[in-house]
């Protein structure tokens, strides 16, 4: 997570637009990754962990690239590791 934030560059557009950049990637990927949750052993519990995850990832990077509130940015790392565990909840 440093490496992502610990250089922010000095224009804080820009870096709202690399934030904003950045939730649209995460939101894309795992939005695929919700169509292939349909087909593994338990879809409910994929999907829904993916989708939490989601929301708890993506929604503060928009949040912050839109508004320029950081208040959120604490809730990004707990959808990262959601949405790692739907990934793994699709693989078991």
């Amino acid at each position: 997570a440093y490496g992502a934030h610990g250089f922010k560059n000095k224009d804080p557009d820009d870096y709202r637009i690399v934030l904003y950049e950045t939730a649209n990637k995460y939101h894309f990927y795992h939005s695929l990754a919700l169509l292939g949750a349909a087909h593994c052993s338990k879809p409910l519990m994929a999907g829904t962990i993916l989708i939490a995850g989601m929301g708890m990832f993506c929604g503060p990077l928009y949040h912050q690239a839109l508004t320029g509130d950081p208040g959120l940015g604490k809730l990004a790392p707990v959808g990262g590791v959601a949405m790692i565990a739907g990934w793994l909840a699709m693989i078991l």
